[in-house]
């Protein structure tokens, strides 16, 4: 039981290190360093960071078949090569490591915990591996998406396992003590709007990662670029990818209406224990929320400036936080106790 206590508490610091993680990943977007480390898992051929462009050009000649997608002369400061590499230590050397570790201290638990910590471990090889992946296609849109989802994942295995042993030490914690009976009717929809919370992260993730899509509503402001795309409400789709910030504009309108149907409905079936509806309000204030920021940043363009990168950050760390209340309110749905 010793062994549980501290991997409770190792468990929530993982779950903390990974929100960091993703956030660096973030912040490597904001600054387009995603390819200032073309080589995996060194770095320019090293282990450090502080390369010069002499010594980038060096490393390009000696590894003709590797070009950057934005072009062979392109360089990379000290500081964007940092971003990337202190994300790969953060996540190989760091956080990595300490999930096998609290693997080796569960080993001899009970089943659930054990099971549970496996797939955290077998998640974050996955995620090393999908890093790999991405390095290799130049971060191409779909490689970064896959490379968020399965973060997002990782990180509910994490948050699985510490109530996992947090129910095995204390019970269910006060704030996921669902009404059985609103939790059975419950159950389908808070899934399924966890799937739209999600959805609307993989399409907005193929927004941030394609060159030109974030034009692609315009940028003439209100109400032409938002709520309007150029100025229209439905456009034809030619091009998926490219036109993805209108698809991506689909998927959280309807995520919205959904959201705000599902708040009505728990408040009018949900009386005395109010424990879901208060997640399930949770969650759609943050997407709320974060459909501002999204406005704010497609109409905070500046020719000379460009977009307020930092709203991107934001937006990302805010739909994942949505996700990750909406699918709490599911995972609380799925194992309420009766009576």
């Amino acid at each position: 039981m010793t062994n549980w206590k501290y991997s409770k508490g190792l468990t929530a610091c993982l779950i903390g290190l990974t929100v960091v993680v993703i956030g660096l990943g973030g912040l490597i977007r904001i600054y387009d360093a995603g390819e200032s480390c073309p080589d995996w898992p060194l770095c320019f051929g090293t282990i450090g960071f502080d390369i010069s462009e002499e010594e980038q050009e060096a490393w390009y000649i000696e590894n003709p078949d590797e070009v950057d997608s934005r072009g062979s002369g392109h360089r990379y400061t000290t500081f964007q090569i940092f971003t990337e590499w202190f994300h790969r230590v953060l996540a190989g050397l760091v956080l990595g490591p300490l999930v096998i570790l609290n693997w080796f201290m569960l080993r001899e638990g009970e089943k659930e915990a054990r099971f549970a910590s496996t797939l955290t471990v077998a998640l974050i090889v996955w995620q090393g591996a999908i890093g790999w992946l991405t390095v290799e296609m130049d971060n191409l849109h779909w490689s970064v998406a896959i490379h968020l989802s399965s973060a997002l994942a990782f990180t509910m295995s994490m948050f699985w396992l510490w109530l996992t042993l947090t129910r095995a030490e204390d019970g269910l914690p006060r704030w996921l003590r669902f009404d059985y009976s609103i939790s059975k009717k419950w159950k389908i929809r808070a899934g399924m709007l966890s799937v739209g919370a999600f959805v609307s992260i993989f399409s907005g993730t193929f927004v941030s990662t394609t060159p030109g899509a974030n034009f692609g509503c315009g940028v003439d402001g209100l109400p032409d670029s938002w709520p309007l795309c150029e100025g229209k409400i439905v456009d034809s789709i030619e091009d998926v990818v490219a036109q993805s910030q209108i698809i991506h504009r689909w998927f959280v309108g309807l995520m919205l209406i959904a959201l705000i149907y599902a708040s009505y409905s728990v408040s009018i079936e949900e009386q005395e224990n109010n424990s879901l509806r208060n997640w399930i309000w949770g969650s759609t204030f943050l997407f709320l929320a974060n459909t501002s920021i999204g406005a704010i940043y497609v109409l905070s363009w500046d020719l000379e400036e460009g977009f307020f990168e930092f709203l991107s950050l934001v937006h990302l760390m805010m739909a994942s936080l949505t996700f990750v209340t909406m699918a709490i309110s599911w995972i609380g749905c799925s194992i309420a106790e009766e009576g």
